[in-house]
């Protein structure tokens, strides 16, 4: 596992992809799939700790299929089903973490929001799961909890833009490479979690969990020098 963290030299994130998150986001809907950027320094990996929520953010999860890429893909074609899923070396369980508040003052200011994402810990994932285990990845059922709640509940096959349509717009900006991550959007249901809070993710397919695809973590308040401030 911890030769995922090692080998990344970069983590892809499709935004708005599901239509009821954009919804209840109140955010418009893309016209063609767009992405950000977290870094590999965010993502932690299964018992290395608590994530840790930064003074004065609001925290917030979300639940997402995430891609671990096998081989070199530039200028995919986005009809190309084949090269797309073959480029694909397995799956990971991942919480896209969100400081809310500081990304909400940076979309307001026209400011880059990397910084609402890119925190330590902001990333937790699951075990690798071997892709034939999940033999579709537009059929599969994403699960998070917080504490005793259910909270997201939805099927990948609810995703607007396909694998193959997301791995060809980020590769027709950036190549992509082999132990770089891709993040496939989170449906409905994000929301706030605290210093205490216990958060539990699963993923199914064929209505039976994946072992390897478990994902639980407690939150923690961070300390360290940052503090969220007007910029």
């Amino acid at each position: 596992m911890a030769s995922i963290k090692a080998n990344c030299r970069k983590v892809a994130c499709i935004g708005r992809n599901y239509a009821e998150h954009i919804t209840e986001l109140n955010n418009a809907r893309p016209k063609q799939p767009f992405f950000f950027l977290k870094p590999s320094s965010s993502i932690l990996l299964p018992g290395e700790g608590p994530l840790l929520r930064p003074k004065g953010t609001i925290l917030h999860y979300e639940v997402e299929l995430g891609l671990v890429i096998g081989k070199t893909l530039r200028d995919l074609d986005p009809q190309d089903e084949k090269k797309a899923f073959d480029a694909i070396h397995s799956y990971v369980l991942a919480i896209d973490m969100t400081a809310r508040n500081v990304q909400d003052e940076a979309k307001k200011k026209g400011l880059p929001w990397t910084i609402g994402k890119g925190f330590d810990t902001f990333l937790p994932i699951s075990q690798e799961i071997p892709k034939w285990k999940i033999p579709n990845p537009h059929d599969a059922f994403l699960r998070l909890s917080v504490g005793p709640q259910q909270r997201q509940a939805d099927s990948t096959g609810l995703m607007i833009y396909r694998i193959p349509q997301i791995l060809a717009k980020i590769s027709s900006i950036m190549t992509l490479e082999k132990g770089d991550v891709v993040l496939t959007g989170t449906p409905k249901g994000v929301g706030e979690v605290k210093a205490g809070d216990i958060m539990k993710a699963s993923i199914e397919v064929g209505g039976k969990e994946i072992e390897e695809g478990r994902i639980e973590v407690e939150v923690k308040d961070r300390e360290g020098r940052y503090e969220f401030k007007e910029t």
